[in-house]
Formats: structure tokens, sequence, C-alpha cells
């Protein structure tokens, strides 16, 4: 398929969405009724318990956004240009689309060993092995052969265990009382961000080449590291917004 072509279907997909979809959800989804806003539960009050020092305001809120915000980057744009990259390193469409499966059965194995042993640390460090997994990942995919398939692995690992820091981080440090806010508010620069991201690769690796974008990729993942590490320095010298979450 040609490039040109490609584009023509993402427009005609775009224009079904727009003359399709958008009509049905604007005429036909069913509307709820406004309901009155419920009072936000102080920082004293008893129901909050241990996550009451954690106010939205925080630092530590504007610490957590960004590192989902930044992860949500990084796998957005390697979901999207993987096969260019792996192609640009060398290897025929097959063997880019071989290797590249291997991305999804170590998300999978990743979340498997998560599910055994979560019982046994705190979120931030699900969170830690999940940028470092990620920022490793991209390191060894720049150097390219003969670590490519460790490279993926580690990079697939990754990115199945952010999937879940992403969710079970929040709640353990703000508490099930604030989640919902938190998460939604956690959600809109982090779709922004997602939106975006592709347009920003396809403009890097065009311009940089597939090494000068991986050493992006790379700085992005490795300062989203180093982020996690300092949130891990803040909430250890704050305990009372480190309690573990069953």
């Amino acid at each position: 398929m040609r490039a040109s072509d490609g584009a023509v279907l993402c427009l005609v997909y775009a224009g079904f969405q727009l003359a399709v979809a958008l009509p049905i959800y604007l005429l036909l989804l069913p509307r709820e009724s406004r309901r009155p806003a419920i009072e936000s539960v102080t920082t004293g009050s008893s129901v909050l318990g241990k996550h009451g020092p954690a106010a939205l305001s925080s630092g530590i809120f504007l610490l957590l956004a960004t590192t989902i915000t930044l992860a949500s980057v990084i796998s957005t744009v390697m979901s999207v240009h993987l096969l260019t990259i792996l192609q640009a390193k060398g290897l025929a469409l097959t063997a880019a689309v071989s290797l590249g499966a291997l991305v999804g059965p170590s998300q999978v194995t990743a979340r498997t060993i998560e599910m055994v042993i979560a019982r046994f640390h705190r979120a931030i460090w699900t969170k830690i092995a999940a940028t470092s997994l990620v920022t490793a990942g991209l390191a060894a995919l720049w150097v390219g052969e003969p670590i490519i398939t460790l490279a993926l692995v580690l990079y697939g690992a990754g990115i199945g265990l952010e999937s879940i820091a992403r969710g079970t981080l929040p709640l353990a440090v703000f508490g099930p009382e604030r989640y919902p806010v938190v998460m939604g508010r956690i959600a809109m620069p982090s779709l922004i961000a997602q939106a975006v991201a592709p347009t920003i690769g396809a403009l890097l690796l065009k311009t940089g080449g597939p090494d000068g974008a991986l050493v992006v990729f790379f700085t992005v993942a490795a300062s989203n590291a180093l982020l996690v590490v300092g949130l891990l320095f803040i909430l250890r010298s704050r305990p009372t917004e480190t309690v573990e979450v069953a």
C-alpha cells in the first residue's frame, strides 16, 4: 500500500466518524439529569484517613501526572512507529513484524509476574520497574543488532507494567475517595499528549532518522525514570501517603 492510499483511508475513516459516529453520540445517547455537586471531603475527615495529606494541588499530584503523561507519550509513539524504526535498523518487513510481535507477549508475561508478587511490594516499585524497563529497552533498541530482540522484550515488559502502575499508584497515594477525581484530572493531559505524540514522532523520524528519534525517546524515558525516583523519595519522606491499598 502506498503512502497516499493510507492517507486516503485515514481521511475516509475520519469522515465516517464525523458523519456517522458523531450524530449518534449527539442525538441517540441518553443524557443524565444534572446532579447536585458532592461536597469535597476535608483533609481532616476520618473518611480520608491516612490519605488526607495528599491534596490534589500538591507537588505529588503534578509529579505523578507528569510521569504518567510521559509514559503515555513513549508508548503511543512506539506503538505507531515501531515497524518503521525496525525497518530503518535494517530488518525486512517480515522480520520487523515478527520481532514486533514480541512486545505483546512480553506485556502479558510482566503483568502475570506482577499479579503474583504485587502483594509483597508497594505500587511505586511497579512504576519504577516499568520506567526502568522501558528506558533500558529503548537504549538497547538504539544500539540495534544483535540485541533488538532483548530490546523489544524489555520494552514490552515495561509497557505492560506501566499499564498497571498508572492505575494502582494514584490509588495508593491518594486513596479510594479521591481516586476518581485524580484519574480524571490525570487523563486530560495524558490523552492530549497521546493524540499529538504520533505526529511529533513522525517529524523526529523524518528530520533525525531512527537513531536521532530513539535518542529523543530514550531521553524522555530516562527523564521520566528520574521523576519517578524523585517521587519515591518524596513519598518515603511522607509515609502517610504511601499506604498500601489491597
